[in-house]
């Protein structure tokens, strides 16, 4: 049995006493610097394209995708304390903590609950947390409960970022089908956000670096050298369609009700309802 089906049989507000004290250091535990600059979400939000898009914006062509994006932005899970602290301030880190109040700078992306529930399903699978045959009724029902990881509901998550900075100006949320519809646009938002030189050209070159299509082929060539892919199925792909509104296809319909009549007046606050 793997360690991740064994955390999934355990409570998620006690699986923090798997990580042994070398590991208490990542995730939330992780030092935060007042100029660190942070890519939240919930969990398969879009937080993986956000970060390769920032990377090329940032890095330009030494940023290479799957190979070396724990060097350029790195994930607070991933990644050990010495590590996260040697990298060259300020920081741009990925993280999926619900509020922490000492974030001061966020780039929060938000998707689609609907969407996102089949994306972490898909995940899910592919890091072997659950059978490929775990049936979605049961998994939605643990979504809805926020029990299928330690950063809270979708609701939980997402709203207490809203809640506590939408009008901060150290605060950006961007929506994942604001992305797809015009990447352009909120493209040039973050690097102002994140205080960037960027012209038409390097927008450009980032877009086709960050495109489904060439991130799926650098998934193939690159998957054993990213910690997240490197011991996961590689029959069901990280990189998925990158569209919005799949749901309409592929969730039951009883299960859509079930996540609007949870959070229907978030998801209302955000245009998905």
């Amino acid at each position: 049995m793997t360690i991740n089906k064994i955390k999934n049989l355990i409570p998620t507000k006690f699986q923090d006493a798997l990580l042994t004290l070398s590991d208490r250091k990542r995730g939330r535990y992780a030092s935060v610097f007042d100029d660190d600059i942070f890519i939240t979400s919930y969990p398969k939000s879009g937080n993986t394209w956000l970060r390769f898009l920032i990377g090329y914006l940032v890095h330009g062509n030494t940023f290479t995708g799957f190979n070396n994006i724990e060097e350029k932005i790195p994930d607070i899970y991933v990644n050990k304390e010495y590590q996260l602290l040697k990298v060259n301030r300020p920081r741009i880190l990925k993280s999926h903590e619900y509020f922490d109040h000492r974030y001061k700078n966020v780039i929060y992306i938000v998707r689609d609950p609907r969407d996102v529930v089949l994306s972490y399903y898909s995940f899910h699978q592919k890091v072997g947390s659950i059978e490929q045959n775990y049936p979605i009724e049961k998994y939605v029902e643990k979504f809805v409960d926020g029990n299928l990881d330690r950063y809270g509901s979708w609701e939980e998550n997402v709203g207490s970022w809203i809640g506590a900075r939408e009008t901060s100006k150290h605060f950006l949320l961007v929506r994942y089908e604001d992305l797809l519809e015009n990447i352009e646009l909120q493209l040039s938002n973050i690097a102002n956000f994140i205080n960037i030189q960027v012209d038409d050209e390097s927008i450009s070159k980032a877009i086709e670096f960050c495109s489904a299509k060439n991130m799926k082929k650098l998934e193939r060539e690159q998957n054993n050298n990213w910690a997240t892919t490197k011991n996961s199925r590689k029959d069901i792909a990280f990189v998925r369609s990158a569209k919005s509104g799949n749901w309409q296809n592929q969730l039951p319909l009883s299960l859509a009700e079930t996540i609007e009549e949870s959070w229907g007046s978030l998801m209302k606050k955000l245009g998905y309802l």
